[in-house]
């Protein structure tokens, strides 16, 4: 087997993991949003220097069976509102009124029109011209038509072929127009035109960068796929996947990880606490399965697609932290990587987490991000002087902990409205930020077990390793009867042949998996399917309009977690003490993560440092290292 390189770019930081059999080697690099390509090629030849002790890209890629990306920009777009401006159309009595709030105001506002399909045609394709030019002229970059009713895919169709006759390409310009029937197959109308304006807004990030990438890798003949992770847990190549399934899907690659880490270490309930530069993003895997509903949600409104249940909040490393009318304010506004915290000296002019951390002693201005950049503790000072304390007028020292204090309780405050703590619950806490304030986290939503992985610097990258490749299907059906649901996956499977035999691998080769769901009184009822459609029949004769979804799936090669063979109780040796202020200036032990041996465990206050990562261990937690090289966190009252 080859190695696998996995690649997680998130806001602030773009991580990458090579993985060969128990062997794991991880590497980080600033995201650079102005060209993705550019951080993504940085930290791949990283890793050939890594992994083979010289940069040789094309040496590198040439070992690897498979390449598997994530992103969370489509998620930190959405949270910081970036991003093209939508312009959308509708047939005269749709329900556009409905499309109202604080979310559609930043997506489309009042750049919408309504056309009227009852009209004779020249009047209509009047009605079409005009719509378009009044959206072009109020500022749409990107114009989404979604039709309600049964003949929606016709009228859009009709409105198609009038824009091609009307605009040429050199006419219209780079103003693409969008259609919702080719999107999704959905009968409930704000979904089906939610999902469509999700999927315009995501896509133009998307889409220059990772057809770019993608002719890069062929430049150093690449034997390896390069295949793009989703949120629905899958891995497809670029040209099958849909914008709309990026979103979320760098969260979604670290409840991956969660789940196969829950699974090794026999968790009933782990909650995700995956804190990145912008976003924090929680999700529950209970009894070994990830939260998912068929129908899911981005930020609160209806999408078409299966979404796993992961919640972002705008807090995160890089969330910008100042002080307005007197009290401290959190985020969603990010600083990013460009240009980052003020610490990074990069340009940076705003106050974050990452700041405070450095002046609160907790991180290391030497050895942060693996030496590899060091830290201005002068420029984290002037910052925070003048963006909390001086506004406060307090002391620096007090503008600290009350800075940090409020991050604290804001990721604190998200897990309560999202999770419900049980006696079983252990917090997983990765990404960049997660270890860093894991356990007062922890203290304030009542958790009382935090486990912080070996890898959780990279561990989304890390989960990407645990998906196969895949594809899924829908299909909207009129009745549930033997007839029409035999018609209907027949058609499914033949879609699902086709693009596998694009991969060189037969169906028959492949896991099927088959449901159908209605949604009833707002509420979501499933019923697999198997080959006995009589008892979908029988079970759901009176329904109409229910939707098949079917999934494909080809197991590809998977990570695994290491198991010691020696795990023996001892004490943990510290690398000496950190000064850091914790109510007052104090002297804790500071352990590198890295010198420890599983089994190793030690008492809380403490500092534990990892070259990616830092901890700060409460008074009152337990320490201990188990045979996976994971660092296990117990409150006293476990």
């Amino acid at each position: 087997m080859g190695k696998l390189i996995t690649i997680d770019n998130g806001g602030t930081l773009t991580d990458i993991c090579v993985i060969e059999g128990a062997n794991v080697w991880r590497t980080k690099t600033l995201t650079t949003p102005y060209d993705l390509s550019k951080c993504f090629f940085e930290g791949l030849r990283q890793a050939a220097i890594d992994v083979l002790g010289k940069d040789d890209l094309t040496a590198l890629l040439r070992d690897t069976e498979s390449i598997r990306y994530s992103t969370t920009q489509g998620t930190n777009a959405l949270v910081e509102r970036k991003g093209p401006r939508l312009g959308l159309m509708v047939s005269a009595g749709d329900s556009a009124d409905g499309f109202k709030g604080e979310l559609f105001e930043a997506l489309v506002g009042d750049r919408v029109v309504t056309i009227h399909d009852d009209a004779d045609e020249a009047a209509f394709s009047q009605h079409v011209v005009t719509g378009i030019n009044a959206l072009c002229d109020a500022g749409a970059s990107r114009i989404v038509v979604s039709i309600a009713g049964k003949g929606s895919t016709a009228l859009e169709e009709r409105i198609r072929n009038i824009i091609l006759a009307t605009y040429p390409a050199h006419l219209l310009g780079a103003v693409p127009v969008l259609f919702a029937s080719e999107i999704v197959v959905d009968d409930d109308y704000p979904r089906r035109t939610w999902t469509a304006m999700f999927n315009a807004f995501l896509h133009p990030a998307m889409e220059g960068f990772l057809y770019h990438s993608e002719h890069r890798l062929r430049e150093h003949k690449i034997r390896a796929p390069f295949l793009i992770f989703r949120n629905d847990g899958g891995s497809a190549r670029v040209a099958k996947t849909t914008a709309i399934k990026t979103y979320g899907s760098g969260p979604r690659a670290g409840l991956e990880a969660v789940k196969a880490l829950a699974r090794h270490n026999g968790f009933t309930h782990a909650v995700a606490l995956d804190i990145g530069g912008t976003t924090t993003d929680l999700g529950e895997v209970r009894d070994g399965q990830i939260q998912q509903r068929y129908c899911g949600e981005v930020e609160g409104f209806p999408i078409s697609f299966p979404f796993c249940d992961i919640k972002s909040i705008g807090v995160g490393g890089s969330s910008i932290i100042r002080a307005v009318d007197g009290q401290i304010q959190v985020g969603p506004e990010s600083v990013g990587s460009e240009p980052g915290p003020a610490c990074f000296g990069l340009g940076g002019q705003e106050a974050t987490i990452t700041d405070i951390a450095v002046l609160l002693g907790l991180l290391n201005p030497q050895t942060f991000f693996g030496g590899r950049l060091t830290l201005d503790t002068q420029r984290a000072r002037a910052v925070v002087q003048e963006k909390i304390a001086a506004p406060l007028g307090v002391e620096l020292e007090t503008a600290l902990a009350r800075a940090s204090a409020a991050w604290i309780s804001a990721v604190a405050e998200g897990i309560d409205k999202i999770v419900q703590v049980q006696a079983d619950t252990t917090l997983v806490a990765f990404g960049g930020c997660g270890p860093l304030f894991a356990t007062a986290i922890a203290e304030r939503a009542g958790v009382s077990k935090v486990l912080v992985p070996r890898l959780a610097a990279v561990f989304s990258a890390f989960g990407i390793a645990f998906s196969d490749l895949t594809q899924e299907y829908q299909a909207l059906v009129s009745d549930v009867s033997v007839k029409t649901l035999t018609g209907a996956l027949q058609a499914l499977k033949e879609r699902g042949r086709r693009d596998m035999a694009a991969e060189n691998i037969q169906l028959a080769d492949c896991q099927i998996e088959t449901v159908l769901v209605r949604t009833r009184n707002g509420s979501e009822e499933i019923l697999p399917l198997g080959d006995n459609l009589e008892i979908a029949d029988a079970a759901w004769q009176s329904c109409a309009n229910a939707v098949i979804h079917l999934k494909v799936a080809k197991r590809i090669a998977h990570a695994s977690f290491p198991n010691a063979a020696d795990c023996k109780a001892s004490d943990m040796l510290p690398a000496g003490t950190r000064r850091i202020l914790d109510g007052d200036w104090c002297e804790l032990p500071c352990y590198s993560v890295e010198a420890q041996h599983p089994g190793a465990s030690a008492a809380g206050p403490a500092v534990l440092e990892e070259s990616f990562w830092t901890a700060l261990v409460a008074p009152g937690w337990r320490i201990q290292f188990n045979a996976s090289g994971d660092v296990l966190l117990t409150h006293d009252t476990q």
